[in-house]
């Protein structure tokens, strides 16, 4: 099992993207990828959506990501929203390695 939370970040005037900059030049990422549980942790850019950045933060189990909530980082993520004053759309979604019907298998090229 494993829980992958989306987290969709949009600002105005660039700040969404500042933040996922600023996240990965003080730090911030290599200390999460490093905790225990986590499976990754990625900053994408939509095409159509300049304003926005995702966020794909797998982990895991939910003790895991508990652990991860409760740690110093959060107040350091936290600050960094306010500070670019950014919105989350969040999505959360919890998987197995058998999760992928045999029917849908066939499309899937690895």
């Amino acid at each position: 099992m494993a829980i992958t939370v989306n987290i969709y970040y949009s600002g105005a005037n660039g700040n969404a993207r500042k933040f996922a900059e600023e996240m990965v030049l003080c730090g911030i990422v290599d200390d999460i990828r490093a905790e225990a549980g986590n499976i990754r942790y990625d900053y994408f850019f939509p095409m159509g959506d300049p304003e926005t950045v995702l966020l794909i933060d797998s982990w895991k189990d939910q003790g895991a990501l508990d652990i991860h909530h409760a740690s110093p980082m959060m107040a350091k993520i936290a600050e960094l929203r306010e500070k670019y004053d950014l919105r989350m759309k969040v999505e959360r979604y919890i998987s197995d390695e058998n999760d992928v019907p045999a029917s849908d298998k066939a499309f899937i090229r690895e």
